[in-house]
């Protein structure tokens, strides 16, 4: 029997000639599914019932809680332990003699031994206590009835009854017994809810102490707020810290390493301690392990910070709360108190925080200032700060640049005896001849009668990194940049930087991006207030605050870009530090541009008024080679005594001071110097008409080019 099968498919042959008979199949339905037996499904449901976040959470819960409880009791049965046996004593023995510390293990001796003393002091009193106590209750009821009779005589002979003698006693013993009724009453009661108040008051102390496995842990406490710092969790920390040596004498002593740690105090947002390290373990190898020290502490890096004390083989520990470093600090000062002024000899500027959360004053009293970091992280804001609080000192006097020029500077308009603000190089030119001119300022203080009181002059340049860049040039050739002996704003820096202190002219400068070419050693080395934001590497945290600060725990370049904008690292004896260490970390008060205006409007009403200039004015432009020839004439040659005496009559403001040396320089630089003819140095006609000629010539090309 055959079949026709017809195909549900359009084929891609073509069909043949003849005709195929065709043949139909039906495919039958697939089979239905078999049913989920009922302890798959069952076991399905268990499992999402005891994954469930709800369920996690209340077994958290009672562990949690439970734990407490359990915990409480073991803290509450540690404490009275130590406190009735000398086993605290005897556990710092051990560890100061594992740690080789045998003056504090003589010192922990002699104290077990005193308590030790006064505990058979009191056992021997208790021998003789119960003869005593008795004598006590005897005569203590004796008196009590003398009294009460005593009382009752009174009432008697006031009333006329001879039954009131004992009306006080009577009334003493119906009190008595109603206490022992109520006694009766309660002790039933009492004694069902006593042990629920016992428990409630463990599960009080293990509460407290977070006495539970970090997973139990609510999830703000086991999260965000991180662990507690105890002993057990900073040596514990340190165990795992990665310095074989420093484990090995951890699991050596007899305290598992408590001894190593003084107090844990309280230090602003945070927590201090300092550790002694245990011999063979150098500072050094621990402050190299910050991160990783920090996500022991369950801390980010930027919340733990390592610095060394005068102790020998110690590392102080600041551990800050989790979180507490991203908090704003409060207004400044400057802004809340509308009646503060400065004083720039006694006084301090109110510049932010410390980590501790105590005020960071700095005196500002004839020290040089370099402040840098970063591109946008409150250099300004923090220069221009300390600029705000001495300018409510009417005697100051300032000289500003700003070579940002966008106007972060613009309320000292009216205030500044000058005032530069531009990018550019004109900008610099201007800049460098206002630090110039403070540098004859200097000179002519210097040079006045000693003991001459000078008001303070403050030389402050922001962005100063564009000055030292810049590579323009003068009319003879010297460049205004660089870091040359010829560079005019570095030497003029350097000039006050020498002497400017003693006559109380300071150079204050704000630099970004550190390098020794925008920065050049000698500069900041100069400064004796060095502060630095977030920088990018350890080389750039030495050049900002120098290799001593940086060896003794400065780490600007551990500070967070963006986050933590306006947090400083000062080295600095302007400001208080901590004994023992080498800088300290300032969270520095922001003052938006309104609120600096207004401090400036104050600083202006102490005045009498301030002209203030935006430009330096210049003598006028002059020559000096083509002078050189004018006074030449037509003279084959010309001695140079004569020559600086015809410059001198030519322009006595220009050539006035000038010696042979200078004439010399200006001859050398342009290939026509000096030469001896018949024993006297002279200078030639043709030397400096072809030196002129060439110059000339050099000029067309490079406006042709």
């Amino acid at each position: 029997m055959s079949e026709n099968v017809v195909h549900l498919h359009k084929p891609t042959d073509p069909p043949p000639l003849d005709t195929a008979p065709t043949v139909l199949t039906v495919v039958p339905d697939a089979p239905p599914a078999r049913p989920v037996p009922l302890w798959v499904r069952s076991g399905r449901a268990v499992k999402t019932a005891v994954t469930h976040e709800s369920t996690r959470a209340t077994v958290r819960a009672a562990a949690r809680h439970s734990m407490y409880t359990l915990n409480g009791g073991r803290i509450v049965a540690r404490r009275a332990w130590d406190g009735r046996t000398g086993a605290r004593y005897e556990r710092m023995i051990r560890a100061a003699e594992a740690a080789g510390n045998l003056e504090a293990a003589e010192e922990w001796e002699e104290r077990l031994q005193r308590f030790r003393a006064a505990r058979h002091h009191r056992r021997m009193d208790l021998l003789h206590s119960p003869v005593e106590a008795a004598k006590g209750v005897a005569v203590g009821a004796g008196m009590s009835i003398g009294v009460l009779v005593a009382l009752g005589v009174v009432m008697a002979l006031n009333t006329g009854h001879v039954g009131d003698v004992i009306t006080p006693l009577t009334a003493t013993i119906d009190f008595i017994a109603l206490l022992i009724r109520i006694v009766q009453v309660v002790w039933g009661p009492a004694l069902a809810i006593g042990p629920f108040l016992a428990l409630l008051a463990l599960w009080s102390v293990g509460g407290k102490q977070h006495a539970a496995p970090a997973w139990a842990l609510p999830a703000h406490v086991r999260d965000s707020e991180g662990e507690p710092i105890t002993p057990s969790i900073v040596v514990k920390a340190l165990r795992d810290l990665g310095v074989p040596a420093l484990a090995r004498a951890i699991k050596e002593m007899g305290d598992a390493g408590a001894s190593m740690l003084g107090p844990i105090r309280i230090a602003g947002c945070g927590v201090e301690v300092d550790v002694t390290l245990p011999s063979g373990v150098s500072t050094n190898e621990v402050q190299g392990k910050r991160r990783k020290l920090a996500e022991n502490l369950t801390r980010h890096e930027h919340e733990v910070f390592i610095t060394i004390p005068q102790a020998a083989r110690t590392v102080r520990l600041w551990v800050a709360d989790s979180g507490a470093l991203d908090e704003p600090i409060g207004p400044s000062p400057l802004v809340t108190d509308d009646t503060m002024t400065a004083d720039y000899a006694k006084g301090r500027a109110p510049w932010g925080q410390d980590l501790r959360g105590d005020a960071a004053a700095l005196s500002l009293y004839q020290r040089h200032l370099l402040i840098t970091g970063l591109s946008n992280q409150g250099k300004t804001v923090a220069l221009r700060s300390l600029a705000l609080w001495l300018a409510l000192d009417k005697s100051v006097q300032f000289l500003m640049g700003d070579l940002k020029g966008v106007g972060d500077w613009a309320m000292f308009d009216g205030l500044a005896t000058t005032l530069i603000q531009g990018p550019t190089d004109e900008h610099v030119i201007q800049v460098t001849e206002m630090v110039e001119g403070a540098v004859d300022e200097m000179n002519r203080r210097i040079q006045a009668p000693p003991g001459t009181v000078f008001p303070p002059l403050i030389v402050l340049v922001d962005e100063a990194q564009v000055a030292f860049m810049c590579p323009a040039k003068d009319g003879e050739k010297r460049p205004y940049g660089g870091s040359k002996a010829n560079s005019r704003y570095f030497m003029a820096v350097r000039k006050i930087h020498n002497q400017g202190r003693a006559v109380n002219v300071l150079m204050w400068q704000g630099t970004q991006d550190p390098t020794n070419e925008n920065l050049p050693k000698l500069v900041r080395e100069g400064a004796h207030t060095r502060a630095s934001l977030a920088l990018g590497t350890e080389s750039q945290a030495r050049m900002a605050l120098g290799d001593k600060a940086v060896d003794g725990g400065a780490a600007p370049n551990l500070l967070r870009p963006g986050l933590d904008r306006g947090t400083l690292v000062v080295a600095s004896d302007g400001v208080t530090i901590p004994a023992g260490q080498s800088s300290i970390t300032v969270r520095t008060h922001y003052i938006d541009d309104d609120s600096a205006e207004n401090i400036t409007d104050r600083a202006k009403a102490l005045r009498d008024g301030v002209t203030t200039l935006h430009a330096i004015e210049r003598e006028e432009e002059h020559d000096p080679l083509a002078d050189i020839a004018a006074v030449v004439g037509d003279a084959p040659r010309v001695r140079t005594k004569d020559v600086l005496a015809r410059l001198a009559t030519l322009n006595a403001d220009a050539y006035g001071g000038w010696s042979f040396i200078d004439l010399k320089r200006v001859l050398d630089d342009a290939d026509a110097e000096p030469y001896k003819s018949d024993g006297v140095m002279v200078v030639a006609r043709d030397r400096v008409a072809r030196a002129l000629a060439n110059r000339d010539n050099e000029g067309s090309a490079s406006e042709a080019g």
